[in-house]
């Protein structure tokens, strides 16, 4: 009998069993709040010296400067940057985005620069429609007015008791990005369904429990 190369087990979404609750509330709100996950973004934890001569290689070799503002935001063309820290941004891009890694390494050359792919670390929550800034009051202590938290902002902070990085996207009606660890993932859309009862309607709660 010839052997035959095993099949790779498809790749499961850490909310795909909340897809249809996720729908659910876009449906049942009338499109008041709108919640869908994007999940397997390629997702890359970058560490290096912003005055040194790898930060302006690295941001050509992607084809966007690395944000130097804190809790800023760039975005050009499929890729986004987030500034997290003095020497720390998280390159974010289309799935399978493979290539990213390899260009910062070419391009950080022999300066001190870390790469650390962490895909598989976090999935990513897009929170839009006219009450998402609303819905996501009810669980984050930051003020997310449009004058203190407006387009092009990124934070680290709580919401529902989940660590989360919150991105204010380019245009308000783009909404938000919540990126948060894949092990809290499910506690945290039960959380928003639950948080959104406000334009659904009770008959999409459910019972959270933290993992």
């Amino acid at each position: 009998m010839a052997d035959t190369a095993p099949t790779a087990a498809p790749l499961r979404s850490p909310l795909g069993p909340a897809r249809d609750r996720l729908a659910a509330v876009t449906r049942s709100s009338r499109g008041a709040v709108r919640l869908a996950e994007l999940p397997f973004l390629t997702q890359l934890d970058v560490r290096l010296d912003p005055k040194g001569a790898a930060a302006d290689a690295v941001g050509l070799a992607l084809g966007l400067p690395l944000p130097v503002e804190p809790d800023t935001v760039v975005r050009a063309g499929e890729l986004t940057a987030l500034w997290l820290g003095p020497d720390e941004w998280l390159v974010v891009g289309p799935p399978g985005r493979r290539d990213m890694e390899r260009r910062i390494r070419e391009a950080g050359g022999d300066e001190p620069v870390s790469v650390v792919d962490v895909s598989a670390q976090r999935t990513t929550l897009l929170v839009s429609g006219p009450r998402a800034r609303d819905l996501l009051a009810h669980g984050c202590s930051l003020d997310l007015h449009p004058r203190a938290f407006r387009a092009g902002r990124c934070a680290q902070t709580t919401l529902g008791r989940t660590q989360v990085v919150l991105v204010a996207r380019d245009e308000p009606s783009a909404g938000f990005w919540v990126l948060v660890r894949s092990s809290f993932a499910g506690y945290l859309a039960d959380w928003l369904v639950d948080a959104a009862v406000e334009w659904t309607g009770p008959d999409l709660l459910t019972e959270p429990q933290p993992k």
